[in-house]
């Protein structure tokens, strides 16, 4: 597919590497705004906020994210962006499923994971890895 915002690869980094949730939401609202504000991105940024949010026990916002991003993701190929979208999609309705039974069944808030299916993308990742952003650094961009 060739290259994809940096913007959007920090936010794989953050996502897969760091799970560091609140800085997904912070670099991919920021490409979200600038990319004309996308479903597919701020389904993505749901997603991400839908596990920080539990993660700090907010079960009850967890579940609106879990929510508005399967909603917004739904319609979009299983391939989208490079990635396994399909099975982002299936892991948060589970994740969902199980939130929904929280009550009932409370469990310990895990991390998810997004496979990337183009060789391109690891590629920038993997010099992200070697060369990673700070969250300031992300503000100023090109």
């Amino acid at each position: 597919m060739g290259a994809y915002d940096r913007l959007y690869v920090a936010y794989l980094y953050y996502f897969n590497e760091k799970r560091d949730y609140f800085e997904c939401h912070e670099v991919m609202e920021e490409l979200w705004l600038e990319e004309g504000r996308s479903p597919l991105y701020q389904g993505l940024l749901q997603v991400a906020v839908g596990l920080y949010h539990h993660a700090n026990g907010n079960v009850s916002g967890s579940i609106k994210l879990f929510s508005a991003g399967l909603n917004k993701l739904s319609s979009y190929p299983d391939d989208s962006l490079g990635i396994n979208l399909g099975k982002i999609k299936e892991d948060s309705q589970i994740y969902l499923d199980k939130l929904l039974l929280f009550k009932e069944r409370p469990f310990e808030a895990y991390d998810l994971d997004i496979e990337i299916l183009d060789h391109n993308l690891v590629e920038q990742l993997e010099k992200v890895k070697r060369n990673p952003p700070s969250p300031s650094e992300e503000e100023g961009h090109d």
